[in-house]
């Protein structure tokens, strides 16, 4: 699913002229005041000798964590810092091994990447790939991609949000787990910048479906195509659907 957040010169003639504030594009969503279910699951692994190695020599370099060990979050990322020039910034919010991710900052040099994964060992193999490709436009962040889009990125800058293939929690008592929710896309949505997309696939029936609502019914993006099929890209405004295919992740 493809979802384009919409320009406020983009909106219709029938919103009405509060939607079309300037200060709407800029207003935060609001932030979990309550311990928020999360949408991942528990894991340990151990990173190879070589991964470690890796790991240590190039991490504090292209590395951030959302939280720190007491549970502070972490500050706005200062992204033309970080990557060392100023470049459109897409986040992709659960990178798992980076295979994609990988191929995909290989193919768009002019983008800068930040992959968002919970999981060390995930990070540690994208880690060793971007090493070993010598890319200069992948930076890294352990946590919660919703931690991230709350504390890390400010409202309004971003170019795109992937989120590919995310847990789908299939049964209905772990619905509630789901990442994309009316409240994350919202979120999300708040952080693209006037025509900035998101990009969400499963390949997971029922959850495209409630990607395709909730991306629909988020009133500041749009469909970036109007018959393309499920799942999803939208656009701010723009909320667009494609079909599902999966990367080596």
């Amino acid at each position: 699913m493809y979802a384009q957040r919409e320009d406020d010169a983009a909106s219709s003639a029938g919103a009405s002229a509060a939607e079309n504030e300037p200060a709407a594009e800029t207003t935060a969503a609001p932030t979990h005041q309550h311990r928020r279910v999360t949408s991942f699951r528990s894991r340990r692994s151990s990173l190879s000798t070589k991964q470690q190695s890796t790991w240590d020599r190039r991490w504090p370099e292209l590395g951030k964590v959302a939280r720190s060990d007491d549970g502070e979050p972490a500050p706005l990322i200062d992204t033309a810092a970080w990557f060392g020039r100023t470049a459109p910034v897409v986040l992709e919010i659960g990178s798992g091994t980076g295979i994609s991710t990988l191929a995909m900052a290989q193919e768009e040099p002019h983008l800068d990447v930040i992959a968002v994964e919970v999981y060390r060992k995930g990070l540690a193999q994208l880690l060793g790939g971007v090493d070993r490709a010598g890319l200069t436009n992948v930076r890294f962040v352990r946590g919660d991609g919703v931690d991230v889009l709350e504390h890390m990125i400010a409202p309004g800058t971003l170019t795109a949000v992937r989120v590919f293939f995310p847990d789908p929690w299939p049964k209905a008592r772990h619905h509630k787990r789901r990442l994309l929710q009316a409240e994350t896309v919202a979120l999300i949505s708040s952080r693209l910048k006037p025509g900035g997309i998101l990009h969400a696939a499963t390949d997971h029936a029922d959850y495209a479906v409630q990607i395709a609502e909730v991306g629909d019914a988020e009133p500041t993006l749009k469909r970036t195509s109007a018959d393309a099929d499920l799942p999803i890209s939208v656009q701010r405004l723009s909320f667009g659907c494609e079909s599902p295919h999966r990367g080596a992740d």
